[in-house]
Formats: C-alpha cells, sequence, structure tokens
C-alpha cells in the first residue's frame, strides 16, 4: 500500500493529536478542508485508519501498576486460556506470539494483589511469567512514515 507525503504527514499529525480540525490539517498540508476530508475517508476505506481515539493515562484512573505477563498454556488449554485473558477487564493489549509463550499480556493493576487474582484465575491451566513495568521509554507510536 503506497502513501503519498501528505498521506503520511496527515497520519503523523493525527498520531500526535487525533483532535486536530479539518481546518488545521488543511493548513498544514495546503490542501482545502474536504479535499483532506476526502483523503481521510479513503485511508479509512483502505483500512489504513482504523479509528481516531484517544490516549487516557491508567495511573490518574487509578491504575498506579503495570504488567507484562508471558503465558504458556498447558497442553489442550491453548483456546481456553485466550478467551480468559480476553474476559480480562484490566488486558489492554495481548499479542499470540512464537517461541516458547504463546502469549504476552500487557495488564494495567490497582495493586500486587489484583494481579495475584487474575494470575491465580489461569494458574491451573497456564505457566505465566510476570514482569513489573517501571517505565516506558517508548511509548506506542506508529513505524516510520517514509516512502
Amino acid at each position: 500500500m503506497i502513501l503519498d507525503e501528505i498521506d503520511r504527514r496527515l497520519l503523523s499529525m493525527l498520531a500526535e493529536n487525533a483532535r486536530l480540525s479539518l481546518k488545521e490539517l488543511a493548513a498544514t498540508t495546503e490542501l482545502s478542508s474536504p479535499s483532506v476530508a476526502e483523503r481521510l475517508r479513503k485511508l479509512e476505506e483502505r483500512g489504513v485508519i482504523d479509528a481516531f481515539t484517544i490516549d487516557v493515562n491508567p495511573q490518574h484512573i487509578g491504575y498506579s501498576l503495570q504488567a507484562i505477563v508471558r503465558v504458556r498454556p498447558l497442553p489442550g488449554q491453548l483456546h481456553i486460556v485466550e478467551r480468559l485473558i480476553q474476559e480480562m477487564p484490566q488486558c489492554v493489549e495481548c499479542d499470540k506470539v512464537t517461541g516458547d509463550d504463546c502469549f504476552v499480556v500487557r495488564l494495567y493493576l490497582r495493586s500486587m494483589e489484583e494481579l495475584d487474582t487474575l494470575l491465580d484465575g489461569i494458574a491451573e491451566r497456564a505457566q505465566t511469567n510476570t514482569s513489573l513495568v517501571k517505565a516506558t521509554p517508548v511509548k506506542r507510536r506508529l513505524p516510520g512514515l517514509s516512502p
């Protein structure tokens, strides 16, 4: 899928602030607002843009801990473990991966007790390895948009 310079600029701007108006996007790209709207519509239709969203700071809503949990389901438990992970409201992201583990799960938690409760819920079906996040030197971002 080929993006031109204007598409890349629009995506970069929206990744920084999804609330930018069409007028602001148009001024930066030197296009009209209707032209920008049409480009955004086409990017959505092509599946380049999935959603316009907000970024909430979990600490400000009571989630002081973040954990990365590697999960290795026991034989025959893969689909059950996957469903249990999907049902955890504290799970904000889960990747199915290759290697020794099957899943890498990112959890936001209010306490260590909450972490223990979640892990106890899958302990009979999977082995886990947990790391607490101290800092996030690189936050989720777009990959390079160069041509």
